[in-house]
């Protein structure tokens, strides 16, 4: 099947470039979030586990696309009484910047309830062997917890980042000239919906393909001392 792109090949691909970025980014963002609420979710500390709690519970709670226009226009009032008290003409949040916070923000809430899974799931004993060869709580987090957490972690991480992508198309309500706003654009000016949004189908699914194919070699090198114990 060969579509007829009418000169908008290269607004397409830079459409699919900027999907990408804005997907990278918020996966960055919300890895920080998903590890930090675990955290607070297994902490001994009541308050902790409150906050956390309750980051993953509002925010899961809430559309992904209400977070994007709340954090999109939300932030105007913000942005313009810090504007006066720098003393600058304007400032504003980007459509990028607002995009990677909200979709960062839900795939951190997501990605809570992954890693507690993961650090529920690390055996008692690890940590008592640990601290019975006197290693710090730092050092056992970071040498052994962690490690393990992201073997166990990785699959339900990889199918979030999948939904994370397709979810990048919410933020062209913002005007960010991703994909789908790309497409729209192509769309208005050609007449041809059909044509556009099947190209528009076919990248997300080239996108897909290649997280998933990406996922596996991450897997595969997250398992390999694992493999290797147990034979």
């Amino acid at each position: 099947m060969i579509f007829e792109l009418h000169g908008f090949g290269p607004a397409l691909a830079a459409g699919t470039l900027m999907t990408i970025q804005l997907a990278l980014s918020a996966l960055a963002v919300g890895l920080v979030l998903g590890l930090l609420g675990a955290l607070a979710k297994t902490s001994p500390y009541k308050p902790l586990q409150w906050l956390g709690g309750s980051y993953s519970t509002i925010v899961r709670g809430v559309p992904e696309l209400l977070w994007v226009l709340l954090i999109y226009f939300g932030t105007v009032g913000l942005m313009r009484s810090l504007a006066d008290l720098l003393g600058v003409e304007s400032l504003e949040l980007s459509a990028f910047a607002a995009g990677t916070i909200a979709l960062g923000l839900c795939f951190g809430a997501y990605a809570t309830e992954v890693f507690r899974g993961a650090i529920l799931a690390i055996p008692k004993g690890h940590r008592e062997a640990g601290m019975a060869l006197g290693m710090s709580k730092a050092r056992i987090l970071w040498k052994l917890i962690l490690p393990q957490m992201w073997r166990i972690a990785l699959p339900g991480l990889g199918n979030l980042f999948m939904i994370l992508m397709k979810d990048t198309a919410l933020v062209s309500v913002i005007g960010l000239e991703e994909i789908m706003r790309r497409s729209q654009i192509a769309v208005t000016a050609s007449k041809e919906p059909f044509t556009f949004y099947m190209v528009a189908a076919f990248i997300y699914l080239g996108l897909t393909i290649l997280a998933m194919i990406g996922l596996h070699f991450l897997e595969k090198r997250a398992s390999r001392g694992f493999v290797r114990s147990a034979s």
